[in-house]
């Protein structure tokens, strides 16, 4: 599978295709142990997951299943996690990061990712809210956050450290900071050929950040955070069309679009079909015209509505 990764700026190696692991409900939670099973037996080895997701029991469950029936060793597996809004002074970076290891019952994490780059009140509720339902926010200095994620790296806690959701002004912040012992190795962020986001693909490419593409093929719709008047991007005939020439679902090809971008990008799914299915992503290519006709998708328009 080596040949399936992507050398970060700090030598390690991230798969370039991602199983991700966020559950709106109970019911998904349920089911997210064995898509994660799933994931790994049809040949996935890079896990997303998260704090806030509250599946890192049922993930870490699945993981340490499969190495238990020897389908891998843990080395095999390249889990992401990441640091929750209401951890982000730098006093308490470390413990959300050893509350996953003990969810997960791991020893490291092989990424560790600040999940958005805005603070929100330090205390047991994940999103603190006053009386009027608005968000309890928090002033750190981000520069001091990753100041403790670089700590948690060189503890050996943790291979690799990255962010998630910030713009170049927020990644120039970090990266212009004095005394700045390890860059991000990557940014993840929304990015599917409705919001292609190459202005950002070209400034981390120039600083040697990969992107990561989450919501790759358009959104699950979770009536929460998604606007419902939104077009369902693998309902596009474009797309539609491209995948019908390559005889390839319109899933496939949205995720083989970033693959030739050199973005690393995640699904998520519980179907093991549609799993097997995501995994043709390794086996076409897609030609130079079909790439310049998804960009030209672009609408620069975000599912996810990160201001709410």
């Amino acid at each position: 599978m080596d040949y399936y990764c992507i050398k970060m700026n700090d030598g390690n190696k991230i798969p370039a295709v991602g199983f991700g692991t966020y559950s709106p409900d109970a019911v998904q939670k349920s089911k997210c142990e064995e898509a994660v099973k799933a994931a790994i037996e049809v040949g996935f080895r890079h896990i997303d997951g998260a704090f806030v997701y509250g599946t890192e029991e049922e993930v870490g469950q699945a993981i340490r299943e499969k190495i238990a029936d020897g389908t891998v060793k843990r080395e095999d597996i390249f889990y992401t996690g990441k640091l929750g809004s209401t951890f982000h002074r730098p006093e308490l970076v470390r413990s959300c990061l050893e509350q996953s290891l003990k969810k997960l019952k791991f020893d490291y994490l092989d990424l560790f990712i600040i999940h958005i780059p805005v603070s929100l009140k330090p205390g047991p509720d994940l999103s603190p809210m006053d009386e009027n339902g608005k968000l309890i926010f928090d002033i750190v200095d981000l520069r001091q956050t990753w100041e403790a994620m670089e700590a948690c790296k060189d503890a050996g806690l943790v291979k690799s450290i990255g962010v998630s959701n910030f713009n170049i002004r927020q990644l120039e912040m970090i990266l212009n900071k004095p005394g700045l012992k390890y860059k991000p190795v990557l940014n993840q962020v929304e990015c599917h050929p409705y919001l292609n986001q190459s202005k950002l693909l070209a400034f981390c490419k120039s600083k040697d950040i990969l992107l990561e593409a989450y919501c790759a093929l358009g959104s699950q719709r979770d009536k929460m955070w998604i606007d419902q008047s939104t077009p369902v991007l693998l309902e596009d005939p474009v797309l539609g069309a491209i995948a019908k020439k390559y005889n390839q679902s319109p899933a496939v090809v949205a995720l083989r679009y970033q693959l030739q971008r050199g973005i690393v990008v995640l699904f998520k799914s519980f179907t093991r079909k549609r799993i097997e299915e995501n995994f043709q992503v390794f086996y076409f290519q897609l030609l130079e015209e079909d790439m310049k006709t998804i960009d030209g998708l672009n609408k620069n328009l975000r599912y996810l509505n990160l201001r709410q």
